[in-house]
């Protein structure tokens, strides 16, 4: 190869290179607006409610014990014996529950920036166990038991996010709630103080009923704690883009453009909820049935994946370009390379501005449709032919079609860009099988004056 072709081939390589210095920095620009969104959603769930979380309701017996233990004596010496008293805890879990609820989308907005909000009218049903308070569990030396206090508590994410008092009924009697569960795994949340010996003395059974009405208003996901024998939520919404997780997926559920409707069960086999919430680990180590409901396309995190694709788009078009330098025997100025480098770095940062404001596919629309207006307008008057401009204009356009379909098949994007690579090539391939590189360098060797004064002048374009 002479020293002119591997002299353009450098500067071309460099020049794409150097084209990602400005893809580079739309990258950061990209991470910065996507952070800018997320404070602006952190901003609206301090002042609206987080994330809700309902765990229980829990059975709570505070009791004091007596035992009779013996004291240590010196050998030989007489044994003594001393009351101690020891405070205690026992959590009784309902025997069923089951969660009805309706879950209601909105939107809030912080400047360009939106947060999808939501109201949850839900219902907790189910029996619960009442313990007999004269055989809790006795240790080695029982005397006596003293019970302090006996009271029903439910964990909730965000309090803030209660929009009104709970109607809890035990065995059809109604009971006020208060603030707090004074239980360390649950940091958040209500109880309401029960009388367990007025409740045993008006029930013949030693299971009874209870219900919970929980209306709440939160924000990007909701969750129940499987801590029931067996449990049964149940949730409706006409959001259609919901994302489940948590520890456990719905048995059953059904997402279509009017919404969705999912159903889990659950038993205590199946969980560690009962554990976490007696041993304290927090809220959040506890294991939930989740749904969150999120947007159907985020443009940032498209954003983002576009530009990771803008080093590939850099480098096909300089390709193209070199090549058709070498074919046709056209001079492209670096200066030319550079500018078309830095239209299609200019694409991302528009797609990305666009947008904030309007839909991503008409976003995307405008402008690729704007960045290759302005390339084959341009190409037009560099490749000397107005059907050589609206050509590569046309390549152009099948490119970013090309990567417009990876964005959106987000599952299949790595085999669809294998596949798309591999045409690419096969096509250049195809394409140059009969070229003969020796005789392209040459025509690009400069030729000395026949004079022989040493003047160097390129050669004749072929016509």
């Amino acid at each position: 190869m002479n020293r002119v072709l591997l002299f353009k081939s450098v500067i071309t390589a460099f020049l794409a290179l150097l084209i990602l210095i400005p893809l580079h920095m739309v990258q950061s620009i990209v991470q910065e607006r996507a952070a800018y969104r997320e404070s602006a959603l952190q901003s609206i769930w301090a002042s609206y409610a987080g994330p809700q979380t309902v765990t229980g309701p829990v059975l709570v017996v505070h009791y004091t014990e007596v035992t009779r233990v013996r004291d240590e004596t010196p050998a030989g010496g007489a044994t003594k014996t001393s009351l101690r008293s020891e405070t205690k805890r026992l959590l009784v879990f309902p025997k069923t529950l089951k969660v009805d609820g309706t879950l209601k989308v909105e939107t809030r907005y912080r400047g360009i920036h939106k947060a999808l909000v939501y109201g949850l009218d839900s219902r907790l049903t189910g029996t619960l166990a009442l313990p007999d308070l004269k055989k809790l569990p006795q240790a080695d030396g029982h005397v006596s038991f003293a019970v302090d206090s006996t009271y029903l508590a439910i964990g909730i994410g965000d309090i803030r996010g209660l929009k009104a008092q709970p109607d809890l009924r035990v065995a059809g009697k109604h009971f006020d709630v208060e603030q707090g569960t004074r239980l360390d795994s649950l940091r958040q949340g209500v109880h309401a103080n029960l009388d367990l010996a007025a409740l045993a003395d008006a029930n013949a059974a030693a299971v009874v009923p209870f219900s919970i009405d929980l209306p709440l208003a939160g924000a990007e996901s909701v969750a129940f704690a499987p801590v029931a024998d067996q449990n049964d939520f149940s949730l409706t919404s006409t959001w259609p883009h919901p994302s489940f997780g948590g520890a456990f997926l719905p048995g059953e559920r059904t997402i279509d453009a009017r919404g969705f409707t999912s159903n889990w069960h659950v038993t205590s086999f199946n969980t560690k909820a009962r554990e976490q919430v007696a041993t304290g680990d927090g809220q959040g180590a506890i294991e939930m049935a989740s749904v969150s409901v999120i947007e159907p396309v985020n443009v940032y995190l498209q954003a983002e994946r576009a530009t990771k694709y803008g080093a590939l788009f850099v480098m096909l078009t300089f390709a193209s370009f070199f090549m058709y330098e070498l074919v046709k025997r056209l001079r492209i100025h670096p200066i030319q390379y550079t500018l078309v480098g830095l239209s299609l770095a200019l694409f991302f940062l528009l797609l990305l501005s666009l947008s904030e404001h309007i839909a991503f596919g008409y976003a995307y629309l405008a402008a690729s449709g704007a960045c290759i207006g302005l390339l084959g307008f341009y190409l037009s008057f560099v490749l000397q032919s107005v059907k050589r401009g609206a050509t590569f204009a046309a390549l152009l356009a099948l490119l970013y079609a090309a990567l417009y379909g990876l964005l959106l098949s987000e599952d299949n994007a790595l085999m669809l860009g294998s596949l798309l690579l591999f045409a690419i090539l096969a096509g250049i391939m195809t394409l140059t099988r009969r070229v003969d590189w020796y005789s392209l360098g040459a025509a690009w060797q400069p030729l000395a004056d026949k004079s022989g004064a040493g003047v160097v002048k390129p050669a004749e374009p072929a016509k």
